[in-house]
């Protein structure tokens, strides 16, 4: 683990506070407009940013996320643009966690190992690539663990006791729950249902468990940080997004506010979630 994802989660470990991670396509609908979002992100309340890859066959999303890539491709985003947010993005920002979340089809065109090296010199914390499972782990998690990248895996409702312990081997950083079987975005996790999906993952492992897909508004979120280490939202934040753009899909000067003030929103429900640690 990263020393400021090690680091930060530590801190809210202290303060009993789950952590808001929230995610974004980098590249979306262009380079300067989605700089200044990951910018805004950390001041609205943003614990940990996913910086989305953008990817022509994202199998794993929805449709807003899908339009989203598809904006941020047509707009000329690449993966070496991607690094380059980072960058731009740790010259004001040298403490909030940063993991790039994506498919291995553009890692493994761009090179692992100049990859790793490139993201590392970008200050990129993690790495979540949902197509590599871990029999692949030699592919780019363990490449990705040695450079002292974390590389975060996704855990769903289907991962049962026989698999758990596979897919915790080599992950580090923390743990993704998706919430629901499906696309992001497509539906509601059940509160009632976190909790003991949760504890059976923390039964073993000592990393944080945060939790995503479909968590859409703050009460959502103050639900499920009510039994998580964190809450993951993405698509929500995409669609403020994609709403604040003109017809032809380009930026407005309400893009950036509208993306921040959903996770002033967002990050007001998961800090309500839990009592306040004493000082």
């Amino acid at each position: 683990m990263t020393a400021r994802m090690e680091k930060r989660f530590a801190a809210l470990k202290a303060e009993n506070r789950p952590a808001l991670v929230t995610y974004f396509m980098g590249g979306d609908p262009d380079y300067e407009t989605s700089l200044s979002v990951m910018k805004a992100l950390p001041q609205a309340g943003a614990d940990v940013i996913e910086l989305g890859m953008p990817f022509s066959d994202p199998m794993a999303d929805g449709p807003a996320i899908q339009l989203a890539g598809h904006r941020a491709l047509a707009g000329g985003q690449t993966l070496k643009k991607t690094l380059r947010i980072a960058a731009d993005f740790r010259r004001t920002d040298n403490d909030t966690p940063v993991v790039l979340m994506g498919y291995y089809n553009p890692i493994y065109v761009y090179g692992v190992d100049r990859f790793l090296d490139d993201a590392l010199a970008a200050g990129i914390d993690g790495l979540i690539v949902v197509d590599l499972p871990p029999e692949m782990d030699d592919e780019l998690c363990v490449p990705a663990l040695e450079k002292g990248i974390s590389f975060i895996r996704l855990t769903t409702p289907t991962t049962d006791e026989k698999r758990l312990p596979t897919v915790l081997r080599n992950t580090s950083g923390f743990v993704y729950y998706v919430s629901m079987n499906g696309i992001t975005g497509s539906a509601l996790p059940d509160p009632s249902l976190v909790g003991g999906a949760v504890a059976r993952i923390k039964a073993r492992t000592d990393l944080p468990v945060c939790v995503g897909f479909g968590v859409k508004t703050a009460d959502h979120a103050r639900a499920i940080a009510a039994a998580a280490d964190g809450v993951v939202v993405g698509t929500a934040i995409v669609n403020r997004i994609a709403g604040s753009l003109t017809e032809d899909g380009r930026a407005t000067d309400r893009t950036v506010e509208a993306a921040a003030s959903l996770v002033r929103e967002l990050a007001a429900g998961v800090r309500s979630a839990r009592p306040v640690a004493a000082e």
